[in-house]
């Protein structure tokens, strides 16, 4: 399953969300998308002050704060 984290450079709590990621990675089969906000004037308006930000297959998404059981919620639900 493919999921996006939008994300920035410098981005500690981006950093911790990946790494929840990560360590769902495999017992998910989760193919993770990362885009950088910081190249698209779009996505920095769209998810400047909310980052990170998981967009899931279904097109929803949840942002910061999050934790590793609102991810696997989520994930069974789709």
């Amino acid at each position: 399953m493919q999921i996006t984290l939008y994300t920035t450079a410098g981005c500690h709590l981006c950093d911790l969300a990946d790494a929840i990621l990560l360590a769902l990675s495999e017992q998910h089969h989760l193919d993770i998308l990362y885009t950088e906000i910081g190249d698209d004037d779009d996505l920095v308006e769209c998810y400047g002050i909310r980052i990170p930000v998981i967009r899931f297959s279904d097109g929803t998404e949840i942002g910061w704060p999050f934790e590793q059981h609102d991810i696997e919620t989520k994930l069974s639900q789709l």
